[in-house]
């Protein structure tokens, strides 16, 4: 019975695949194999005298093959205490060995460790040596373990399932992301593992072709040029009438540099749990942070405080390193609040960050949009749009999107690289399970139900 149930259950147990064993697993078996019946029909040839039977070289060699494979008793009687003691042996040889084989063969990969305090160090002065979007800050995030490139470079990934799933594109010396991803290839097939990256930049899709990798367009990141934000002019008339209102009513935008108080810390997270209770969800990972005392207490947060100096909704931001720019992870509110709080928040976001000197400012991906609206574009990602356009009731893409359009950001695409079309779906499930911890189905019925509910109490 708890066979048949584990065979039932199979698809909810993942294991890595690791080649090294499997061939250590089969060449021990082999060997021990060959070794045994050498030994065993070696020894009953030689010795029969110790048993009641006379062997010659064929029987010796059945005899040995059955004790070896079946481990019964064949009916075999020494009639010495060596006979036994050899009999005795042909099995301990043969079990042991077996066994060791077995354990070979279907061992998974053991769990591997997060990085190291060294592979951190050395991660963290590549990333903030070449690091030049927001993805590179989460790349220095606990979940991530290191390939680093011969040429310098760092890759930051998380294995699922058979996929190894880096974040972005290589960090490291621009000369080196080619080398580098395809060294990054090299390792993930001495592993098994089928490589993607996800939320790369366009800037080396060629070296992914060239690699042999598929290229999938997933949306479009929003990137508003400070140098041109202003709240003068009609087209900013919204915005700038949001923010000449929250003034009024004596709502303030306040800047909180780290290390954050630990009582401020706390009402961030009376804030953050508020909003993860109304959206029934959970913390996201991988490419972006969740509410964590620690991360949040060493962030730079913009805080939107009442007249009455409660704190009503939040952003903390992240740096870019070397590229002059900055962008926002955690953005959260309460569930009841002054209608456009949101708005009032990034307006005054992006007048600091421009006041400070940074030039852009990343207001984060836009799934989905953008994605196989052109005639031209690949059939797959004109199934994406189909989709995009079916599922929006569930997840709301489209009114993120607007949402964000309001700033009048610069849209650069973001793509999915993976190896092909035949392993796409392994590659997406373990992106829904790597970022949101569960898997595509039970995050799908989950939103469905939550939208079917909304639907009925409307």
């Amino acid at each position: 019975a708890l066979v048949i149930t584990l065979w039932l259950q199979r698809s909810h147990f993942h294991a890595l695949t690791d080649p090294p064993s499997y061939r250590q697993g089969i060449g021990v078996l082999l060997a021990a194999l060959l070794f045994t019946l050498a030994y065993g029909s070696i020894g009953f040839y030689f010795l029969d005298r110790h048993f009641h039977l006379h062997y010659d070289f064929l029987a010796a060699l059945r005899q040995t093959m059955v004790m070896f494979t079946q481990f019964y008793d064949p009916g075999l009687q020494p009639i010495t205490g060596f006979g036994r003691y050899f009999a005795a042996s042909i099995y301990i040889i043969g079990a042991a060995t077996a066994g060791y084989a077995l354990v070979m063969l279907l061992r998974p990969v053991l769990v591997r460790r997060p990085a190291g305090r060294a592979d951190r160090e050395r991660a963290r002065k590549i990333i903030m040596a070449h690091g030049r979007s927001v993805l590179a800050h989460f790349a220095l995030f606990s979940d991530k373990m290191y390939f680093f490139s011969p040429g310098g470079s760092v890759i930051a990934y998380v294995a699922k399932g058979r996929v190894a799933l880096a974040l972005g594109d290589p960090i490291g010396p621009v000369a080196d992301v080619a080398e580098a991803i395809l060294a990054f290839q090299r390792f993930c097939l001495r592993n098994d593992w089928r490589l993607a990256f996800y939320q790369t930049l366009p800037d080396y899709l060629e070296h992914y072709r060239a690699a042999g990798l598929d290229v999938l367009c997933i949306g479009h990141e929003a990137i508003v040029s400070l140098d041109n934000f202003t709240l003068s002019g009609s087209e900013q008339k919204h915005l700038r009438a949001i923010t000449n209102r929250f003034e009024r009513l004596g709502y303030q935008a306040i800047v909180h540099e780290p290390p954050l108080a630990p009582g401020l810390v706390a009402e961030l997270a009376a804030v953050s749990d508020e909003w993860l209770t109304m959206l029934h969800t959970n913390e996201q990972q991988f490419a972006m942070g969740g509410f964590e005392d620690q991360y949040v207490g060493n962030s730079s947060v913009m805080a939107v405080h009442t007249p009455e100096g409660a704190i009503s909704a939040f952003v903390n931001f992240v740096p870019e390193y070397q590229g002059n720019g900055i962008g926002i992870d955690l953005m959260r509110r309460r569930v009841q609040v002054t209608p456009d709080t949101m708005e009032f928040l990034l307006v005054q976001s992006l007048r600091w960050a421009k006041t400070t000197g940074y030039a852009t400012f990343d207001l984060g991906l836009s799934a989905l949009s953008g994605v196989g609206e052109a005639a031209d574009d690949p059939a797959l990602e004109q199934a994406l749009h189909y989709i995009y356009g079916h599922i929006n009731q569930f997840y709301n893409f489209q009114g993120l999107h607007t949402f964000k359009e309001k700033f009048h950001p610069a849209w650069s695409p973001r793509y999915l690289i993976y190896p092909s079309t035949r392993q796409l779906f392994s590659v997406l499930w373990a992106l829904q399970s790597i970022t949101s911890g569960k898997g595509w189905l039970l995050s799908y019925w989950k939103e469905s139900r939550q939208w079917l509910r909304a639907q009925k109490h409307s």
